[in-house]
């Protein structure tokens, strides 16, 4: 059975292996009140000019896995095992150093939180330009030209004045905007956007997703976008990662789980989105809360908060960690004990009329 992600794509001729591909990650935090398991086992691939989405409440281990790609978690107490192929370069085991080098240029992320991810005391301009000199043997007047010009590209107005201005002086559009064209700089093969939306108002929210669609046509990027907006999901991925206490639950092309999707936990994610249409009942949650990542749950994660596990067989749910089953002979595939067939059932018969 298969554990991919998402579909069989052209694998890279030197290697074999897909432009980036995810094998077995997991990532582990010590702490005082034991050890924190962030992520377990999760495998994808992506190739390029494609994007994939993962979703999930937080703490089901997302963003654990974007600084995990980016190397991150280097020279940190974090516990990383696995393999994680970019471009033919197996980055787990690379060194620290390596590494720094191919930020920026194979790699690069566009964070939740701009205001916090760029320096208070340096001006926009000096920290895009910093980026390009890293990489680049060329002048910082030809430095400061592209900054300008990606600037400009981003959509922000009178680039060669805003410059000079410090992250407090852009809005949070603008300042979304600035981290883009900095994770741009160097041209990337691969984009990494955390929430790339959060705290936006709607109408500057699709102007981001339109930008990013924007520039991966012009440079053929891989993008890997992390949200728990399904709605940015549907207009800007191909594939999809659902996950949940640090596994994939779920996983494969986004009209199949959208339209057939195969786990509870799934069924819970779309029957929470608001609906203009819905007819002034209340907003269906999931009940309970994530489960800790020190004591997870036995058997399946989710068990604790499924309405659907009685139809499992031999309670099964509270035993064994279920494997991610491929489902016909799609890349579609689900992490759950309750006989696929018996799934499809309860989706159409319960969940489906409520979409």
């Amino acid at each position: 059975m298969s554990n991919t992600a998402v579909e069989e794509v052209p694998p890279n001729k030197a290697t074999g292996r897909a432009f980036l591909e995810v094998d077995n990650l997991q990532v582990r935090f010590p702490t005082d009140d034991g050890l924190v398991r962030a992520v377990n086992g999760l495998s994808f691939k992506l190739e390029r000019g494609k994007t994939l989405g993962i979703v999930g409440e937080s703490g089901s281990g997302k963003s654990v896995t974007s600084l995990a790609i980016m190397g991150l978690h280097k020279g940190s107490r974090a516990q990383v095992e696995g393999e994680i192929w970019l471009d033919g370069n197996e980055l787990v085991s690379m060194r620290a150093e390596e590494m720094r080098r191919l930020r920026g240029t194979e790699v690069s992320m566009i964070f939740q939180d701009p205001l916090s991810a760029m320096h208070p005391f340096y001006r926009i301009g000096d920290q895009l330009v910093e980026a390009y000199l890293v990489h680049n043997d060329v002048s910082k007047a030809v430095a400061r030209k592209r900054a300008i010009d990606l600037l400009e590209r981003v959509g922000i107005p009178s680039p060669d004045k805003r410059y000079s201005d410090y992250p407090h002086q852009f809005s949070g559009g603008m300042r979304q905007r600035a981290m883009i064209a900095m994770s741009l700089m160097c041209d990337p093969k691969l984009l990494i956007a955390d929430e790339p939306t959060t705290a936006l108002d709607v109408t500057v929210q699709a102007q981001i997703l339109d930008l990013m669609n924007d520039l991966q046509k012009e440079f053929n990027s891989a993008i890997i976008i992390i949200t728990h907006d399904l709605g940015v999901v549907a207009q800007m991925a191909e594939d999809l990662v659902v996950m949940y206490g640090g596994r994939v639950v779920e996983a494969g092309a986004v009209r199949d789980i959208f339209y057939r999707p195969e786990h509870p936990y799934t069924w819970g994610l779309l029957g929470s989105i608001p609906r203009i249409t819905g007819g002034g009942g209340r907003l269906k949650s999931i009940k309970g809360a994530p489960p800790s990542l020190i004591n997870l749950p036995t058997g399946c994660p989710f068990h604790p908060r499924c309405d659907f596990r009685e139809y499992a067989t031999d309670g099964s749910c509270t035993g064994d960690v279920p494997e991610l089953l491929q489902i016909g002979a799609t890349a579609h595939a689900a992490r759950c004990h309750i006989p696929s067939e018996k799934r499809k059932q309860l989706f159409i018969e319960q969940i489906k009329p409520n979409l």
